[in-house]
C-alpha cells in the first residue's frame, strides 16, 4: 500500500469515527421554523391566512434587531399542529445574507452544532451572535442551502405536531449527494428513501426527476434533484405540509386570501398542491392518498 494512500485511508477513518462521536444537538421537529419575509404591509394578511389555513395561533408581534449588525423587522413565531413559521416584516433593508436561509433549527447548543455542522461539510455563512432571546448562526451546506441555527436562553416547551413538515430543497445532480451526505451526517438522520426515477409530472413535467427523503431529530426533508427546468411555482416553495384532509384545507386557504396556485393532484402515495399565501409566500400541502 503507497504511504500517501494509507496515511488518506487512515484520515478518512479518523473523520468519520469523530462524526460518529458527535451530539446530537436537534431538539425536535416542533421546535423548527420555515422563515418567511414578507413586507411589514403583506405581515398580518399573511399570519391570519396561514392559521386560517392550517390552524394554531402566532404569538405577539414584536420589533427587534435579529441580525448582527443594524436592521429593524418585526418578528412572530406562527405555530400550528402542521409546523411552525417565523415571520418577518423588516422595517430596514435586510442585511446579507439574511433572507436568503430557509429553515430556522433550534439546537441544544449553537456553538458546538456550527463546529459539528463544519465537520460534517457545510460552511459557516453568518458566526454566531446574540439575539434579544438567545444565540442565532447560518450555516450553508453543499448546493447553497443556507439554515439558521439557534438557540434559546430560556428554553422553550412545545407541543409535538400533529403532522412534520418537510424542508422541500431542490439540487442540481452535481451537489444533491454531497448535500445528503453532509446534512445526514451532522443531523444523524437516515435517507428513507432514493426514488431515481419519479415522476416528473410530481413538479408538472414530463420525464423522471430524483427524489431523496431524509428523517432527523429536526423533521423530514425532501431533496428534489432536477436540471433546473421548471415552471413557477416549483422551486419556489421552502416547505411542504401534510395535512388531514388536503381538499378542506385548501377551501379554508381560499377563503383566508390564499391562492391555489397547484390544484390538487395524485403524487404517488399522496395528493399535493401548492398555495400562495398573502406576501407571496409559496407552500407545499400534501395528504396521504
Amino acid at each position: 500500500m503507497r504511504p500517501t494512500f494509507l496515511i488518506a485511508s487512515l484520515a478518512l477513518l479518523a473523520s468519520s469515527a469523530s462524526l460518529a462521536s458527535t451530539p446530537d444537538y436537534a431538539v425536535g421537529a416542533q421546535y423548527d421554523t420555515t422563515h418567511v419575509y414578507v413586507a411589514p404591509s403583506d405581515v398580518d394578511a399573511f399570519v391570519r391566512s396561514f392559521t386560517a389555513t392550517f390552524g394554531g395561533r402566532s404569538t405577539p408581534q414584536v420589533v427587534v434587531t435579529v441580525t448582527p449588525t443594524s436592521s429593524s423587522t418585526s418578528s412572530q413565531l406562527v405555530q400550528t399542529p402542521v409546523g411552525s413559521v417565523s415571520v418577518f416584516g423588516f422595517r430596514t433593508p435586510v442585511p446579507y445574507p439574511f433572507g436568503l436561509e430557509r429553515t430556522g433549527y433550534l439546537v441544544t447548543d449553537v456553538d458546538a452544532a456550527v463546529k459539528a455542522a463544519n465537520a460534517a461539510g457545510a460552511a459557516t455563512l453568518v458566526a454566531p451572535f446574540d439575539d434579544p432571546i438567545g444565540r442565532d448562526a447560518i450555516v450553508a451546506w453543499p448546493g447553497g442551502v443556507n439554515m439558521q441555527l439557534y438557540w434559546h436562553t430560556k428554553k422553550p416547551v412545545y407541543a409535538a405536531l400533529e403532522h412534520v413538515p418537510e424542508n422541500r430543497i431542490y439540487l442540481p445532480a452535481e451537489s444533491a449527494d454531497a448535500f445528503v451526505g453532509a446534512f445526514v451526517r451532522f443531523a444523524h438522520g437516515k435517507v428513507v428513501s432514493d426514488v431515481r426515477d419519479a415522476p416528473g409530472s410530481e413538479l408538472g413535467r414530463s420525464g423522471t426527476y430524483r427524489r431523496i427523503r431524509i428523517a432527523s431529530g429536526y423533521g423530514k426533508a425532501t431533496v428534489l434533484v432536477t436540471d433546473g427546468h421548471l415552471d413557477w411555482p416549483y422551486g419556489t416553495e421552502v416547505t411542504g405540509y401534510e395535512v388531514s384532509d388536503l381538499d378542506a384545507t385548501l377551501a379554508r386557504a381560499r377563503a383566508s386570501g390564499a391562492k391555489v396556485v397547484v390544484d390538487a393532484h395524485a403524487e404517488g402515495d399522496r395528493r399535493a398542491a401548492m398555495l400562495q399565501f398573502p406576501g407571496g409566500h409559496v407552500a407545499e400541502v400534501h395528504s396521504e392518498k
